[in-house]
């Protein structure tokens, strides 16, 4: 079984998520179909049809967080040393081809988002950068083709989601 890295924010939220689902939504749901149930005719009653497919849906929901947070390793990364690349590490890169700088976060799955810089620590441009060192260089493949960086800067910083 996979360990899945989080912060413990994430953690706390998937697993309120799932204990919502499981005591709140589960009896409303059930609530739901019973009383469509009573309309009579199933065949055609979209009420009952409806409730049903929102239940397969939430029951996967239900699954996957079960799943999850069952793996979950919490991991705090302001207490981890960020001398070499690791979760949580925040790293400056700079292009080797026109000078550009990038800035990327890795953490887990739950919290990647591209847009704001923070990447999966699972996604292929975060396995190419995990144990380096500041000064070192790190080719990735994109898919705009191969570019080289060099590692600019790793510290921590406060991760905002």
């Amino acid at each position: 079984m996979q360990k899945e890295p989080m912060l413990k924010v994430t953690f706390d939220r998937l697993s309120t998520e799932l204990e919502q689902l499981k005591t709140v939504e589960r009896a409303k749901i059930a609530k739901v179909i019973d009383t469509a149930r009573e309309l009579g005719d199933l065949k055609e009653n979209a009420e009952y049809h409806a409730a049903k497919d929102k239940q397969g849906l939430m029951e996967a929901r239900i699954l996957d967080l079960t799943d999850l947070v069952g793996r979950a390793q919490v991991i705090d990364p302001s207490t981890l040393p960020h001398e070499r690349v690791s979760f949580g590490s925040t790293v400056e890169l700079v292009d080797q081809e026109d000078d550009s700088e990038v800035t990327y976060t890795l953490v887990g799955t739950q919290e990647s988002n591209p847009d704001k810089g923070l990447i999966s620590i699972g996604s292929p441009m975060a396995r190419a950068l995990l144990g380096k060192e500041e000064g070192d260089e790190v080719e990735i493949v994109l898919p705009s083709g191969k570019k080289t960086f060099d590692v600019e800067a790793i510290y921590y910083k406060e991760i905002e989601l």
